[in-house]
């Protein structure tokens, strides 16, 4: 048997995938995509190969629903560099950058369980943790609170306010 999983695309625009014997949606896609099955979807008369237009779809599905990762400037962005020189880079740019992203991903995630697995308490690691980033919010908070008070004063002043709230006599 072969190490590539099967999927038929019928012409009423079914998959059939072949190594279970049944039809399957957009949804079981992404989701033999996310447990790292190799597949590939062919188109039942033509034999083509179609995993890429299928797996397009199953992305524009995702996008659809609340959450998108492509924002309107960032596909804008991708559809100019159709037929510009610089599109062989850029589609291996991308390839490259979400490689790495999923790396780092991967590193931090092994790092964490080590870490936790050491620790004969890993809700305290966790908590040890969450204290050494207290007094970094704690600055950014303050900072945001402070700015904020600037920019509320000067406006009341705009506005003829003083800081009790009572209107500040004309100025000529």
């Amino acid at each position: 048997m072969s190490d590539i999983r099967i999927i038929k695309k019928y012409p009423n625009r079914r998959l059939y995938d072949t190594h279970i014997s049944r039809y399957i949606t957009l949804e079981e896609i992404r989701l033999l995509v996310l447990q790292g099955a190799k597949f590939r979807v062919e188109d039942k008369r033509t034999h083509e190969d179609i995993t890429r237009s299928i797996l397009l779809q199953v992305i524009a599905e995702q996008e659809e629903g609340g959450n998108p990762i492509f924002t309107n400037d960032l596909l804008e962005s991708i559809i100019r560099y159709y037929g510009d020189p610089m599109q062989t880079s850029i589609s291996r740019y991308l390839e490259l950058s979400a490689q790495l992203f999923q790396d780092q991903q991967n590193q931090f995630t092994d790092q964490l369980r080590n870490m936790l697995g050491q620790a004969q308490q890993p809700l305290h690691v966790l908590k040890e943790m969450a204290d050494k980033q207290v007094p970094i919010w704690r600055s950014v908070r303050r900072e945001f609170l402070k700015n904020l008070s600037t920019k509320a004063k000067l406006i009341k002043r705009r506005a003829g306010i003083d800081e009790n709230g009572e209107e500040l006599p004309p100025s000529e």
